[in-house]
């Protein structure tokens, strides 16, 4: 089964089942996968947040469970090595003025011929653009 690259919103959304509709649709077909960015971004707001948009206003109790099962996050959720797609990443960096974080995305999406999906609140025109110049699928999701 093919691959669809989720950002930290959706990562967060999936692992507290809490998925959209449209997300549960996606992963029918399609196993998800993240970059090691978005993990660490979504693990730190689970450690660090008292305010914020990822993890900010949910209560103490759903933070730790969310922390726990990123702790032992299941195996059938990829994640790309940054050592097989770091020369990509600089390259895509340098060329559409992204940060790491976006060049991640874009450059795991490519290695794993999967589309890029992010959350709506979540959306950066420059990843866009990026993805849609090197031929990958990039999605918004409500």
């Amino acid at each position: 089964m093919s691959h669809v690259v989720l950002d930290d919103y959706l990562l967060r959304d999936l692992l507290s089942d809490e998925s959209p509709t449209a997300l549960r649709r996606i992963l029918r077909t399609r196993n998800p996968a993240t970059t090691n960015l978005y993990y660490l971004r979504l693990c730190r707001s689970v450690v660090a947040s008292t305010a914020g948009a990822l993890t900010g206003s949910w209560p103490d109790e759903a933070r730790r469970e969310l922390g726990r099962a990123l702790v032992r996050l299941p195996d059938e959720i990829r994640v790309v090595s940054i050592r097989a797609i770091g020369f990509e990443m600089a390259e895509l960096a340098t060329n559409y003025g992204l940060s790491s974080l976006g060049a991640e995305a874009v450059a795991s999406a490519r290695t794993l011929d999967a589309p890029l999906y992010v959350h709506e609140s979540d959306h950066g025109p420059r990843i866009h653009a990026a993805a849609d110049a090197v031929g990958v699928t990039y999605r918004t999701v409500a």
